[in-house]
């Protein structure tokens, strides 16, 4: 068995097993060092396209000049570099602009310009040429007027002068437009069946003789309106009326409440001097307090008091005459 060690062949074959062992090693690890190499050059280098809302810059002197036509924004489709256009999505350190500083007055088409993008990007924008309005720019102070749906409200309740805080307000825009209003209105739409005082933020509307809306800033947009809703009332004494006395009983009656508060219409209330309240005495033979409920006249809607106790004091007339 030891000699077949010491045969010169079998060591040139572990020799040459070694050796391509070896081979074998060195070029599976190389390989996978580039494979490894090319996998990270490929994310850096990948492409990515995104489409982007971005906003519409305008440069013009906007002291003497007022634009109309423009978007608030545009459409921008980036391309390039997946780490460089990811970045530039998130940052938009970028301007999108439309220049109308060497424009006069009148309608233009211009182009949408970029600037401060990095030149590594290719972009596109949506649209590329937008036709803009550049009038003269006019401001003025106008009162608030407020419209309101008055039928909305019972006709018992009165309606008190309706406020908008501020009751004056700017108005800015075209010189055209500025000059065409008529008034600026806070319209309010009152839920049916309103009883109590209205209070509500509301948008403002510039309008023109026609009723028609104008394209003009207010500011501000829109105002505090408090619309008063009450209903009126009156106190007046209780007078009270026996009914179906005994012909041989002596009656006296106090009410515990002398006086009651009633709602209703104002012309109603005018003509009312004291409540008439009718007391039943049929069949009272003795000192005793009743309840009696009140009857509302026609237009009064309620009274501070529903139900009130009389003190009904009784005696023969016998006695009395005694």
């Amino acid at each position: 068995m030891n000699k077949f060690f010491d045969k010169p062949w079998f060591y040139k074959i572990i020799a040459l097993l070694a050796a391509t062992l070896l081979v074998i090693y060195i070029d599976t690890t190389q390989h996978g060092y580039f494979t490894q190499g090319e996998q990270t050059t490929s994310q850096q280098t990948a492409t990515k396209k995104v489409t982007i809302s971005v906003p519409l810059q305008v440069s013009v002197n906007t002291d003497r000049y007022y634009v109309t036509g423009y978007p608030e924004k545009v459409k921008m489709t980036l391309s390039g570099a997946s780490a460089l256009v990811t970045s530039t999505q998130n940052t938009q350190n970028f301007r999108v602009y439309i220049d109308l500083t060497k424009l006069s007055v009148g309608k233009h088409t211009i182009k949408v310009k970029v600037t401060n993008l990095n030149k590594q990007l290719a972009y596109s924008i949506n649209p590329q040429k937008i036709t803009v309005n550049i009038q003269r720019r006019k401001s003025r102070s106008l009162p608030v007027q407020i419209e309101y749906n008055k039928n909305a409200v019972p006709d018992a309740y009165k309606i008190g002068t309706a406020k908008a805080d501020p009751s004056v307000v700017s108005v800015t825009g075209a010189k055209s437009e500025v000059n065409q209003i008529n008034k600026i209105i806070a319209k309010v739409v009152l839920p049916t069946n309103t009883t109590k005082t209205f209070e509500q933020q509301v948008m403002l509307v510039a309008e023109d003789k026609k009723g028609s809306q104008l394209n003009v800033v207010i500011n501000p947009l829109a105002v505090n309106v408090k619309i008063p809703i009450t209903l009126p009332k009156k106190t007046v004494k209780i007078k009270l009326n026996p009914k179906n006395e005994s012909s041989d009983k002596v009656y006296s009656l106090t009410a515990e409440t002398t006086s009651v508060t009633i709602y209703g219409k104002s012309s109603a209330l005018k003509k009312i001097k004291e409540l008439d309240t009718d007391v039943d005495l049929k069949n009272v033979t003795s000192s005793q307090t009743k309840k009696i409920k009140l009857k509302l006249p026609d237009g009064v809607i309620k009274a501070s008091e529903e139900v009130v106790d009389v003190k009904v004091t009784v005696a023969n007339s016998a006695q009395s005459s005694s």
